[in-house]
């Protein structure tokens, strides 16, 4: 019989925040220590910065490719965010989670509203939001890589995504890195137990139940010797 414990069907873990909350810091801390869980890698027709490696941060693709993969259904989700278009390859998550591997998703507030409705019980929605504005927009400048124009137009965005965060299934406050990590890491662990991710508990409980009639029918000594 296979192992009830770890036999189960993978998870789509959903990171969302506006910018400045860190939440790419808390993804990298994951992927890091937790090595059952990959990230999931999105197309994007965004230009590659510098230090972004093909395959590995995005799969930079050109609009008109993206374009062919909308309307062949090979995206769960996608967003055209600040002019550049991102989305999530169907076929990769789909093996995942059917081998019982962990998925970690980096997407924005529509990008969660898509997926939802297609494969809401494979997902753990997770908002992480900054402990005011004042620290958002500090964490922004210290990237260095927007002027103030963009980092007004990221808040403004920012301001209709918090509106959401009644839809998602966690909030975590990153006012403390070490302790909205291990927030993160406590959600993670959780949800891997949820009974409907674990379908060959079935097989244990039938298990259960027909040693239990035996010992009621015939006596205890009748039950065969553990395992």
């Amino acid at each position: 019989m296979a192992d009830p414990v770890t036999a189960r069907r993978g998870l789509m873990l959903i990171l969302t925040s506006p910018s400045g909350a860190g939440k790419s810091t808390l993804t990298r801390q994951l992927l890091a220590e937790e090595t059952d869980i990959a990230l999931s890698v999105s197309v994007t027709t965004r230009a590659r910065r510098k230090d972004e490696i093909d395959g590995v941060h995005y799969h930079f693709i050109d609009r008109p490719t993206f374009e062919r993969m909308r309307e062949a259904n090979d995206l769960l989700e996608w967003a055209e965010v600040h002019g550049n278009c991102y989305g999530t390859p169907r076929r990769a998550v789909e093996e995942a989670l059917s081998a019982g591997k962990d998925v970690l998703f980096d997407i924005d507030v529509a990008g969660v509203r898509q997926l939802a409705a297609m494969v809401r019980e494979d997902m753990a929605t997770v908002f992480l939001l900054p402990p005011s504005v004042a620290e958002q927009i500090a964490r922004l400048k210290r990237r260095a890589s927007d002027d103030e124009a963009a980092i007004l137009k990221r808040l403004r965005t920012a301001r209709d995504e918090i509106g959401h965060w009644a839809d998602f299934d966690y909030i975590l406050v990153n006012d403390d890195l070490g302790r909205a990590f291990a927030e993160l890491k406590a959600i993670l662990h959780a949800e891997r137990l949820k009974q409907r991710r674990r379908p060959k508990l079935e097989a244990l409980i039938a298990e259960l139940g027909r040693d239990l009639d035996a010992v009621i029918a015939n006596g205890v000594s009748g039950l065969p010797e553990a395992r």
